[in-house]
């Protein structure tokens, strides 16, 4: 499984709270919350967006809250991957459980640039940077994760079964 897409780079500490603003919280449908997703920090950021980029984050992405809105509206939006130095533990989990794909690469996080044009290999973890030609070594899922991810997350997996 791979993600191939244009970089959206965001710093330390994205919380819940941008990601998908508490104003939003009374729906739960994925295109709406999609509408919002990421406007209290890129108000241009729905508009720019196309199905398969990827962001690209440095330390603690998706901290604050606990909700799934938060990593519902980033794979909404059409978000193919999130690349970050580290997650917040529930962000990471929540991710997982709706299939949306992250990966935890220090380097990558630090060196990618806003707008490179970058692959994610899911299976090996290897990020390549096809804008500068540099490749990261990022944490690959195990293999269950990969089937909860290619299922569209925990619902679905256990739907098909």
């Amino acid at each position: 499984m791979k993600a191939e897409g244009k970089v959206f780079k965001f710093g330390d500490n994205v919380d819940t709270d941008v990601i998908i603003p508490a104003r939003y919280l009374n729906s739960s449908d994925p295109v709406e919350l999609a509408k919002h997703c990421m406007e209290d920090i890129d108000k241009e950021f729905v508009s720019k967006v196309s199905k398969g980029d990827i962001i690209v984050a440095n330390k603690n992405f998706g901290c604050g809250s606990s909700r799934e809105h938060a990593p519902i509206a980033i794979k909404a939006a059409g978000v193919s991957c999130v690349i970050a130095e580290t997650f917040a533990r529930i962000f990471y989990r929540n991710s997982i459980n709706i299939g949306l794909p992250i990966i935890e690469c220090p380097a990558a996080a630090k060196e990618i640039n806003a707008g490179d044009d970058i692959e994610v290999d899911f299976n090996t973890g290897i990020i390549f940077d096809k804008t500068t030609g540099k490749s990261y070594e990022g944490q690959a899922f195990p293999e269950f994760m990969q089937k909860l991810i290619n299922a569209g997350g925990l619902i679905n997996y256990i739907n098909e079964k």
